[in-house]
């Protein structure tokens, strides 16, 4: 598939004046309805692929060739232009270049690589991150694994609740020298934390959610904040519905006296019904 005008669509979003919120997404049907919705970009995390390919926890046990394949399928099913969660690229720097090559591949319009320490180590109560050098190796690599110039890749630390707001700076000045098109930060709690970031560095900034006395779309624009996520409420909201349908179904409820369900309409409308039937039409008679 040709995936250049929605990689070309987010960067007018990433390189314009304005923060939006993506929506997050984690299947085909999630990503029809943002996009149906009007939301400019989609999110795929790490945390929401473990939940929709394995029913599992984020813990760094979904694999790149599960994840790829799964954000493929979201790539597929529409024109969102899609960020990804890529994690610590699955390995060292050389598999941060294969998990580049591999999203690519998927259609993804933007990625983002962490410089956490993960998957967790063998006794470790706590987060930690590589040094700066091994950061910017995973940059290096990521941008070397990249082939098609419109892909957005940027460089993520949660330096600011670890270490503090002096080596998130230092960190994402040197991502920056290395060429990442842009700096992910997550674990702001404040402005007095956003602030002297914000102004230290000359890239477009995603946030990974702020506190809600931050949610303030013209103060996050000023700072240079492009993409602000909100959470990933809508996997939460998909699986308890779920569960309370099939304990109602469970407990005796008729199918027919259920509630909260999608009208036909809507049903349609997520399935591309009309394209389906119009191709039969076509193929089929």
């Amino acid at each position: 598939m040709d995936w250049n005008a929605r990689r070309t669509r987010f960067r007018e979003v990433f390189s314009g004046a304005r923060c939006v919120h993506p929506g997050s997404v984690y299947d085909a049907i999630s990503a029809r309805a943002a996009e149906d919705i009007g939301f400019e970009t989609g999110m795929f995390a790490g945390s929401t692929g473990s939940l929709s390919v394995l029913g599992a926890p984020d813990l760094i046990v979904l694999t790149l060739t599960e994840f790829a394949a799964q954000a493929l399928r979201i790539n597929r099913a529409g024109n969102l232009p899609l960020i990804v969660d890529a994690d610590h690229g699955y390995g060292n720097a050389l598999n941060v270049q294969r998990t580049v090559e591999e999203l690519e591949t998927a259609g993804v319009a933007a990625l983002t690589i962490e410089d956490t320490y993960l998957p967790q180590a063998f006794a470790a109560k706590d987060a930690s991150l590589v040094s700066i050098e091994e950061g910017v190796g995973k940059m290096k690599a990521a941008l070397a694994g990249r082939q098609d110039s419109k892909l957005v890749i940027l460089g993520r630390t949660s330096a600011v609740a670890m270490t503090g707001v002096e080596d998130t700076i230092a960190r994402a000045k040197a991502y920056a020298d290395v060429g990442v098109d842009g700096i992910m930060l997550v674990g702001i709690k404040s402005r007095a934390e956003l602030d002297p970031i914000a102004s230290a560095i000359d890239l477009p900034i995603m946030l990974g959610g702020v506190p809600q006395d931050m949610q303030d779309l013209d103060y996050l624009s000023d700072c240079g904040v492009r993409i602000s996520l909100q959470g990933h409420q809508p996997i939460a909201a998909a699986y308890k519905a779920m569960y309370d349908t099939l304990k109602a179904l469970r407990d005796g409820v008729l199918p027919q006296d259920l509630t909260g369900l999608p009208s036909k309409e809507l049903t349609a409308q997520l399935t591309r019904a009309a394209n389906y039937n119009s191709a039969r039409d076509e193929f089929l008679k």
